[in-house]
């Protein structure tokens, strides 16, 4: 048996321009373009999606059962960073954990930490337990940069863990889980 059919996870890290889909009407770089040809033929699919102007981690599996769980809100907390132009403050943050009603529904937070800004711009940490189309970009754009009068903006996302796992990849590449990380992640962790 060849070693992509005895692993259950593969982890990726996707760089901004492609989209998370096996082919595009569009003709846009797509994801399975960074992957070995198995990887489509053995119908891997993503866990979750990461949209095309944002990159990091993003997991695969063969296994829809296990996809589900991974994506079941609540199931698995994905951190990212992220660069909003505007300044973040703690109203902001208060706001983001609480709630904040969009178009979309109600978006929150489960965490979210200031790292550091550079002139107009905020460096925050965010995670969420469920993650909905364009999520953090949607949640920071219902809100206003009290200084400036405009709608904050997320300039960069990076998803660096899901559950247990951490970024580690350059950008592009991919590996397999371990069967020690396959049983964290599985478990909780």
């Amino acid at each position: 048996m060849t070693e992509h059919m005895t692993h259950r996870l593969l982890a990726l890290n996707k760089p901004k321009g492609y989209v998370v889909t096996r082919s595009d009407e569009l003709n846009r770089k797509t994801v399975y373009e960074l992957l070995p040809e198995w990887a489509n033929t053995d119908d891997w699919m993503p866990i979750g999606r990461l949209d095309m102007d944002s990159k990091g981690l993003l997991l695969f599996t063969r296994d829809g059962t296990l996809a589900d769980r991974l994506t079941t809100p609540g199931n698995c907390e994905k951190v990212y960073e992220i660069w909003v132009r505007g300044h973040v403050n703690d109203e902001h943050i208060r706001a983001a954990l609480a709630g904040v009603e969009t178009p979309e529904g109600l978006l929150k937070a489960v965490r979210v930490e200031r790292k550091g800004g550079a002139g107009p711009k905020t460096r925050l940490e965010v995670e969420l337990d469920e993650g909905k189309n364009r999520h953090i970009r949607r949640l920071f754009g219902a809100m206003t940069d009290a200084e400036r009068g405009t709608p904050l903006k997320v300039l960069e996302l990076k998803r660096v863990q899901i559950g247990c796992i951490k970024l580690d990849l350059p950008s592009g590449k991919w590996r397999f889980l371990s069967d020690d990380e396959e049983s964290i992640l599985l478990s909780g962790g």
